[in-house]
């Protein structure tokens, strides 16, 4: 694991934005959007590929296109930014009603993320510890799936929530509207590190990805 990248303070755009919701205003927010995955889950239907793994991939190759969601705090307490960071993702037990989460290393090639993917999910579908690979790396973020229920709002209350720079992203169940298949994808991040722009961008990104899905082969 490479060590995160110090952020120079005084030669920052955001300094004065970060030092307020850092100090004087810690607050985190959270945005849920519909993402119109039409042709995604048309290319889908064609492969052998997973549904859940493509959506992390696609996540996580925006998160680590960047540097706003791969932020971190340095064992010194610096701002830093990961040079990359890898999806931690929830495997639920359907006998126990219980999840666990695991981390796949991110790897730009979606095939060879797909297979290393796959294997934890199956490896991991029985599992009974909530971290059976142990506690997720350093340079995670998390990705979670709630494909019970569609919903248009959903928020983390996280207890000190302002020490969390990672994003957290929940994704929900497709939903059939006017001849197009949308997918909710509720984002929080720390306002300290990412304002509306970077997070209207990011799901901008996102969309782009699943619009086009060539990538999935």
């Amino acid at each position: 694991m490479q060590d995160p990248i110090v952020v120079d303070l005084d030669s920052w755009p955001r300094r004065e934005h970060y030092e307020h919701y850092r100090n004087a205003v810690p607050c985190t927010y959270a945005m849920t959007v519909e993402l119109d995955v039409t042709a995604f889950a048309d290319a889908l239907s064609r492969s052998v590929r997973k549904t859940y793994i493509a959506q992390i991939w696609a996540l996580a190759t925006v998160v680590n296109k960047h540097d706003e969601f791969r932020m971190c705090q340095t064992e010194s307490g610096a701002l830093g930014i990961w040079p990359i960071v890898h999806p931690a993702f929830t495997i639920f037990n359907r006998e126990r009603e219980t999840f666990s989460c695991v981390s796949a290393p991110y790897d730009a090639n979606f095939g060879a993320f797909h297979l290393s993917a796959a294997a934890l999910l199956e490896s991991h579908r029985h599992a009974t510890e909530l971290f059976p690979h142990g506690a997720p790396v350093k340079n995670s973020f998390d990705v979670s799936s709630m494909p019970w229920a569609s919903f248009t709002g959903f928020t983390l209350n996280i207890r000190d929530g302002w020490e969390h720079f990672a994003p957290i992203f929940t994704l929900g169940r497709y939903v059939q509207r006017e001849g197009r298949v949308m997918l909710p994808l509720a984002a929080q991040i720390h306002h300290a590190v990412a304002d509306g722009f970077h997070m209207a961008r990011f799901v901008n990104d996102v969309q782009e990805l699943l619009s086009e899905p060539d990538w999935l082969g």
